[in-house]
């Protein structure tokens, strides 16, 4: 039994396999919808009980499956700490956390509680490869893009500071070195909200330059991630996953799990 739920669960490649991740994509979805329809003002206490009653179904076929997936892998407590496994807990407590909670003076973290079911969604990155080649490609150029990010939060940290120094005289809004650095992120993401605006020739010279070296710098990580896309991955087989840990994608030679280290089989 254990073998053949695993074949279910796990075997994304086989027809009991796509059918059984088709319906957890489904159930998510309808969960999700759920969880934005309970944020709808002034609906009737039938519609809100309905879906309160729709959302402990979801729950608990989200219960059973986190349980029965402890119980076919052969080494638990690696699922469960895992990043997955985290993910489906994710799904599931928030519900059961609210039940901890009672009185009107407890509603408003209830409410808190129950909307962190939108993490559901998380769940939706297993059955998606495409979703997988991306994660691949952002770890393989993780050194890369960090150089980066502290190189632009240098710059915003240096432009925010000259600009403070520029404009602390003016009724323009940078108030302080914070606030400045604040608008130095606005300014070099290109979003430019317009609540802070400077208002002397050079600290609109230096925005001026700021704007251009935004549009430069959004092209560097999407070249680097671009790159390591490009990359030819490596023959890559989606069945079987391990039984130890449940992770899929080992080379069609591998014997051993390449992130458990057992015995692939």
């Amino acid at each position: 039994m254990r073998e053949k739920l695993f074949v279910i669960i796990f075997g994304a490649d086989t027809k009991p396999g796509k059918a059984f991740d088709l319906i957890l994509i489904v159930l998510i979805i309808f969960s999700i919808t759920i969880v934005m329809l309970e944020s709808l003002p002034d609906k009737s206490d039938v519609f809100y009980y309905r879906l309160n009653v729709l959302e402990w179904v979801v729950t608990s076929i989200f219960l059973v499956e986190y349980i029965v997936r402890i119980w076919i892998v052969r080494k638990p407590w690696r699922y469960i700490f895992s990043a997955l496994g985290i993910i489906d807990l994710l799904a599931i407590i928030p519900s059961f956390l609210g039940l901890a909670f009672s009185g009107t003076h407890m509603l408003v973290v209830l409410r808190a509680l129950r909307l962190l079911r939108i993490f559901r969604i998380l769940k939706l990155t297993r059955y998606m490869d495409e979703g997988s080649q991306l994660w691949r490609a952002l770890v393989a150029s993780r050194k890369k893009i960090g150089v980066f990010i502290f190189t632009v939060v240098v710059l915003i940290i240096i432009m925010g500071t000259m600009m403070y120094i520029i404009e602390s005289n003016q009724e323009s809004g940078f108030t302080s070195i914070p606030i400045s650095i604040y608008w130095s992120v606005v300014t070099l993401t290109t979003v430019g909200y317009g609540d802070i605006a400077p208002v002397t020739a050079l600290g609109q010279t230096l925005a001026s330059i700021v704007m251009i070296m935004g549009y430069a710098i959004i092209a560097v990580p999407t070249g680097i991630v671009t790159v390591e896309l490009g990359r030819k991955p490596c023959a890559e087989i989606i069945h079987p996953a391990c039984s130890f840990c449940g992770k899929k994608g080992h080379d069609k030679d591998a014997v051993f799990c390449k992130y458990c280290g057992k015995k692939l089989g």
